[in-house]
C-alpha cells in the first residue's frame, strides 16, 4: 500500500520542526546559562552543540523504521 503523499509531507514537517526546536532550545538555554555564569560565549556553544547532537539522533530514530522498512 503507498504512503499518502500529504502523511510524508507531514512527516517531514515535523522533523523540521523538531530540530529547529531541539536548535533553539539549546542555544537559548546555554544563552541563559551564560548570563547567569557570565561565562559568555562558552555554554551557548555547548547549548548549540547539545542541540545539533539531539536532533541528529532523533532525526535518526525518526528515520530508522525507514530505513528498516517497518511501516508502523
Amino acid at each position: 500500500m503507498p504512503v499518502n503523499r500529504w502523511e510524508g509531507a507531514a512527516r517531514l514537517v515535523g522533523l523540521g520542526w523538531y530540530v529547529g526546536i531541539c536548535i533553539v532550545l539549546g542555544l537559548l538555554g546555554g544563552f541563559w546559562l551564560d548570563g547567569k555564569f557570565g561565562t559568555k560565549p562558552l555554554l551557548t556553544i555547548v547549548g548549540l552543540v547539545l542541540g545539533l547532537a539531539l536532533a541528529v539522533y532523533g532525526v535518526y530514530r525518526m528515520i530508522l523504521p525507514g530505513i528498516k522498512g517497518d511501516r508502523k
